[in-house]
């Protein structure tokens, strides 16, 4: 019942008018002090489980099950409080988004995140995307709506064509989802303000916005983006950034050195920490040995 009442409290959100702003959510402590705060939603970021939970960098090398049991221990924590769930590309064909919609809506999720990636994905504020094709992405769609038994489970659609292909190509295919019939398009990582405006125009569905610190999107205010007709933002960065901050400084001033140089400015600096470059090059290395 709890989490029923968390997805009618978050669809309704979507046509009231009003901005619902999510702040990221990555393990316990995270989400009580969303709660305790007051905000109307979290963001499950699958960024600061990878990096928070397991030590790596959001390309794509947690898997559906880790993911499905850190939301199910973050739904206990927020309880009433909508949880928005990123699950990547669901985990590969429409099958396995069926059976990722099944765990995510079983564990208490208000919202599934699905994005047109090609497996493995990476954040959407990294270089070298790839996508799979706009139709196959439908048919995950088509199965993910399908899948859900709660029908107000709220399907979010993704698209990272703005780097790629380019904002054209991006709201194309964003109009393409909606009409598939996704609840919510979320057109990542665009570039200016004006683009910002230009989805929120061109774009026929409810929308949610990314804001990453120090990623490619500008951080525009949440009145801004009410006025604009966004539905969502999400800051999925922001308190896994101010604890991973706080952690690196004290750390340094205890072993007597300066933490400046490990300060990260931009997401590719923050998963240099949790090992970017180390898996970076353990990929390249097999991409080459198996051309």
């Amino acid at each position: 019942m709890a989490a029923h009442d968390a997805r009618r409290r978050l669809r309704a959100g979507l046509t009231s008018g009003e901005l619902t702003i999510a702040p990221g959510v990555f393990d316990g402590l995270s989400a009580h002090l969303v709660r305790r705060v007051g905000f109307g939603a979290a963001y499950m970021t699958g960024a600061g489980v990878a990096a928070s939970g397991f030590g790596l960098p959001d390309i794509g090398l947690v898997t559906q099950t880790e993911m499905t049991e850190r939301a199910r221990m973050l739904t206990e924590v927020l309880g009433h409080i909508p949880l928005i769930a990123d699950a990547d590309t669901g985990y590969g064909a429409p099958l396995n988004v069926i059976r990722t919609v099944r765990a995510y809506e079983a564990a208490g999720v208000a919202a599934i995140q699905l994005e047109d990636q090609a497996f493995p994905k990476k954040c959407g504020h990294l270089p070298d995307k790839e996508l799979v094709p706009a139709d196959d992405f439908v048919l995950k769609l088509r199965a993910a709506i399908d899948a859900r038994t709660d029908p107000d489970l709220v399907v979010i659609a993704r698209t990272d064509a703005r780097a790629p292909l380019g904002l054209d190509a991006a709201i194309e295919r964003a109009n393409a989802y909606a009409e598939a019939g996704a609840d919510v398009l979320f057109v990542e990582a665009p570039q200016s303000v004006e683009e910002i405006e230009r989805i929120a125009k061109e774009v026929s569905a409810p929308k949610l916005i990314n804001l990453v610190l120090g990623g490619l999107t500008p951080i525009e205010s949440s009145r801004r983006l009410a006025e604009l007709g966004y539905a969502i933002a999400i800051q999925p960065s922001l308190p896994l950034g101010a604890a991973a901050y706080a952690m690196l400084t004290s750390l340094a001033e205890l072993a007597g050195c300066d933490p400046a140089p490990l300060v990260p400015t931009k997401p590719a600096e923050f998963f240099t920490l949790v090992g970017l470059g180390e898996w970076s090059e353990l990929g390249e290395r097999y991409r080459t040995e198996g051309a």
